[in-house]
């Protein structure tokens, strides 16, 4: 049985290992729901001694350090690594698409860039995630607690995952070559669009179009404006064979809405983006 040990078994993480589980791997695991602590280090290191790959999904922590790589990099050597990044280590591209040959650690995310980087130099396969939702992760979730905007900026817009896209994504590049892969849908849109078509689901007015200023959003919210990219996906297509099931936004929040509505689901889907990569 082929098994995998996880750090951080947070919101992609799980699905992947559910995802993984199905297929008859076992799964070991750090985090909140995971089966060990990540100071456990006897049992840690004799859990890695036993597990073919890896996968990392925990953010760096000061001044860019990898708190995996620094605790337990030697205990790596000779694994098939994974590691969930962000596509936040492009920065702002003012709209421009981006693939992974793109340079990185301009933006926000220094701290990440340079995590992303460690863990490409230790022959990782690096999978940089865009706005990642699904089950009681989404925009239905901000729209029931007052939470979604619609904010004035013109030309804003972002990519999105779905994370049984994620999952899938990663599962394909578990034999694939090392290297980074941008896993994201193929029809980038602004937020206002995705908040518009989520209330038209609901069967409700979307929430009024607002300014930043006016929004009073929080530092962490007012970040995710800061930035403004199109990331293409065409690369983890050609590579490792991978297609998203959920190619859009509309696609996917019907999906997310058939849950509870299964007539939602006959819907007709949207044209997606020729200008793929």
């Amino acid at each position: 049985m082929p098994r995998m040990f996880i750090f951080g078994l947070g919101y992609s993480a799980s699905h992947i290992a559910q995802s993984l589980q199905a297929r008859g791997w076992e799964i070991v695991s750090t985090g909140s729901a995971g089966t060990l602590s990540f100071e456990d280090e006897g049992n840690v290191r004799l859990a890695l001694a036993d597990s073919d790959h890896v996968l990392s999904s925990v953010p760096p922590g000061g001044e860019g350090l990898d708190p995996v790589l620094d605790r337990y990099g030697a205990a790596l050597a000779g694994k098939r690594l994974s590691y969930l990044s962000s596509t936040g280590v492009y920065g702002g591209t003012g709209g421009a698409w981006v693939d992974e040959s793109a340079p990185v650690g301009t933006g926000r995310r220094t701290a990440r860039a340079e995590a992303d980087a460690a863990w490409l130099a230790r022959g990782a396969r690096v999978y940089r995630l865009p706005g990642i939702y699904g089950p009681g992760r989404s925009v239905f979730e901000r729209i029931a607690k007052a939470r979604a905007h619609r904010i004035d900026l013109p030309g804003q817009v972002f990519s999105r995952v779905h994370v049984a896209d994620i999952a899938a994504g990663v599962l394909a590049g578990l034999d694939g070559p090392a290297g980074a892969y941008n896993l994201a849908d193929d029809l980038p849109c602004s937020q206002n669009t995705l908040v518009e078509e989520a209330c038209r689901l609901l069967g409700q007015a979307p929430p009024p179009l607002l300014s930043l200023e006016a929004a009073q959003l929080s530092p962490m919210a007012r970040g995710f404006y800061a930035e403004n990219r199109r990331v293409a996906n065409g690369k983890a297509k050609r590579v490792l064979g991978w297609a998203p099931r959920f190619p859009d936004y509309a696609t996917g929040l019907r999906a997310l809405r058939a849950t509870t509505n299964p007539a939602i689901a006959s819907a007709a889907p949207i044209a997606a983006s020729s200008d793929q990569r």
